[in-house]
């Protein structure tokens, strides 16, 4: 399972927000890394490297690499819609961010180490890909082992203050949850401006 093993808190300096790491750290060191990095940066950003930016940020946000993006991109530009709005839906709706949205997981990585363990199903069947795209009416549940209970208890422990989505419906005493819906751009309030993105690769 291909994913991103570099130093989160480093990539949330760079780029300015929060993607993962130490929380603490990121508030206590919140400009670039580096040696120039407390100085600030004075090279002027052009239009490119804004959108690249954006991009970047998208892909560490949900733990994608490159080449799974695009992917993502180019199923998104071939369906009907805004693009980018669709874009953001395919990536909100991967079972590992369902699993963790849902509260099963504190973390992202922690979701999706469930899932590759085998300690989630989808409709009842046990499934190890984190990248699969839920659809409406699917139902997400904990398996039904002692391993698996006690980790998705302990997640639920962890995530108590975290509000669940609308567009999830989730049962934390059975662990499991429906997704109701695909969520709308406004329930997922992403953190870069799409549209940069989606003009990035119409280059």
């Amino acid at each position: 399972m291909a994913r991103y093993t570099g130093p989160k808190t480093k990539i949330s300096r760079r780029y300015g927000v929060f993607l993962g790491g130490s929380p603490k750290a990121f508030e206590n060191k919140s400009y670039p890394p580096g040696q120039h990095g407390p100085k600030g940066s004075r090279r002027k950003q052009t239009d490119y490297s804004i959108a690249l930016a954006e991009k970047q940020k998208l892909r560490h946000q949900y733990g994608v690499l490159e080449r799974q993006f695009r992917r993502y991109f180019e199923i998104a530009s071939r369906r009907r819609g805004v693009t980018g709005v669709i874009l953001l839906q395919l990536l909100e709706t991967r079972l590992d961010n369902v699993v963790q949205k849902m509260g099963f997981s504190k973390t992202l990585r922690g979701a999706r180490q469930m899932v590759g363990h085998g300690h989630v199903t989808v409709n009842g069947r046990k499934t190890n890909i984190s990248s699969m795209n839920l659809k409406a009416g699917d139902v997400v549940a904990v398996k039904e082992s002692e391993k698996s209970k006690r980790l998705g208890k302990r997640g639920v422990e962890l995530t108590q203050i975290v509000t669940v989505p609308d567009w999830l419906l989730v049962d934390k005493e059975n662990l499991s949850g429906t997704m109701v819906r695909i969520p709308s751009r406004e329930e997922i309030n992403p953190i870069v401006n799409e549209q940069l993105v989606v003009e990035l690769y119409a280059r």
